[in-house]
C-alpha cells in the first residue's frame, strides 16, 4: 500500500496530461464537423458527425501528407546524424582531462536549448533574411552567398538551427552515461597500455549504446514533430504552404487553414504521425539490437 500510495499522485497526472488526451484524440479523429443544417449551403451549426475511418483514408489517399512526412524524413536521415555525433564529440571532450572547468562548458553548450523554441527560428530567420544576414555578411567578403531561403535549401537552413537548440541537450544524456562508466575500466586500460583515443574507441562509446538509443529515439520522434521552424520560416517564405510539415498540416486543419478542417481530420493526422514515428523507432530499436 505505501508504493501505491507513492505512485498514485504520478498515474493521476500522467493518467490526465497523457493517456486521457491520447484517448480523446483517437476518439475525435473517426468524427467530423459537418453542418447540421440542409439545403445546397448547409446552414445551420456544425455538429460531430461519426465518420469512422474516412478521415484517415483522405489523409493517406492525399498527397500533401506523405509530401510533407518525406521532408521530414530526408531532414532526420541528414540531421540526426551530424547532431547525434557532434552531441557525442562534445561529451567525449568534456569527459576529457583537456577541458578545466567542465561545468562552464557544460553550461555554455546547454544554453540553446534553454531559448524558447519560436524564439530561436525568430533570431536565426534574423540571421538567415537576405538583406541584413550578418552570415551571408561575413561570407560575402570571401565572395560565398548561402540562399537560406530557397526551396533547395530551406530544408536544411531548419536542420542548421535544429542541431544549434539541441546538440546540448543530447550532450548531456551522453556525458551523464560517460560519468556513470567505472573509472577501474580505464586505469585497467592504461595499464595495459591502451591510449586515450583507443580507451574511447574501445570503452567509452561502446559503453553509451543505451544512451545513444534513448538519443536517437528522442531525435526520430522530434524530427517527425517538426513545427516551430518551418511555422516562423513560413511566414516569410509563403511559398512554403500550411502543409510543409505533417505538425504544420495537423495545427492548420485544426485552425481551419486547410479543408476539411476541425479537431477531427487533424487528431487524425496526428495519430497517422505517432503511428509512423512508432514504427521508425521500434525499427531502429531492433537493428541496434541486432548490431549488438
Amino acid at each position: 500500500m505505501t508504493g501505491w500510495a507513492f505512485v498514485t499522485p504520478f498515474a493521476v497526472l500522467f493518467s490526465f496530461c497523457f493517456l486521457v488526451p491520447i484517448g480523446v484524440s483517437i476518439h475525435s479523429s473517426f468524427y467530423r464537423a459537418v453542418p447540421s443544417g440542409g439545403g445546397l449551403y448547409g446552414g445551420g451549426e456544425l455538429t460531430n458527425q461519426f465518420v469512422g475511418l474516412r478521415n484517415y483514408v483522405e489523409i493517406a489517399q492525399g498527397a500533401a501528407f506523405w509530401r510533407g512526412m518525406g521532408r521530414v524524413l530526408a531532414f532526420g536521415l541528414v540531421q540526426v546524424p551530424v547532431m547525434i555525433g557532434a552531441a557525442l564529440a562534445l561529451a567525449l571532450l568534456l569527459d576529457s582531462q583537456m577541458v578545466r572547468r567542465v561545468g562552464i562548458f557544460r553550461l555554455g553548450f546547454f544554453l540553446p536549448f534553454a531559448v524558447p523554441g519560436v524564439v530561436a527560428a525568430l533570431m536565426w530567420t534574423y540571421m538567415y533574411n537576405p538583406q541584413f544576414s550578418p552570415i551571408n555578411q561575413v561570407l560575402g567578403a570571401v565572395g560565398l552567398h548561402i540562399p537560406f531561403f530557397a526551396p533547395k535549401v530551406v530544408l536544411w537552413s531548419m536542420a542548421n538551427m535544429t542541431t544549434w537548440t539541441f546538440t546540448g541537450y543530447n550532450m548531456l544524456i551522453f556525458l551523464a552515461a560517460l560519468q556513470a562508466i567505472p573509472h577501474d575500466l580505464y586505469e585497467a586500460a592504461r595499464i595495459d597500455g591502451a591510449t586515450g583515443w583507443t580507451i574511447v574507441r574501445r570503452i567509452k562509446i561502446p559503453l553509451v549504446r543505451n544512451a545513444t538509443l534513448l538519443a536517437v529515439l528522442l531525435s526520430i520522434i522530434g524530427t517527425v514533430q517538426l513545427f516551430n521552424e518551418p511555422a516562423v520560416l513560413q511566414t516569410v517564405n509563403p511559398w512554403m504552404g500550411n502543409d510543409y510539415t505533417p505538425m504544420m498540416m495537423a495545427y492548420n486543419t485544426m485552425m481551419g487553414a486547410i479543408s476539411p478542417s476541425g479537431d477531427g481530420p487533424a487528431s487524425a493526422i496526428s495519430i497517422l504521425m505517432a503511428l509512423i514515428a512508432g514504427v521508425l523507432a521500434v525499427i531502429y530499436a531492433l537493428a541496434q539490437k541486432k548490431a549488438d
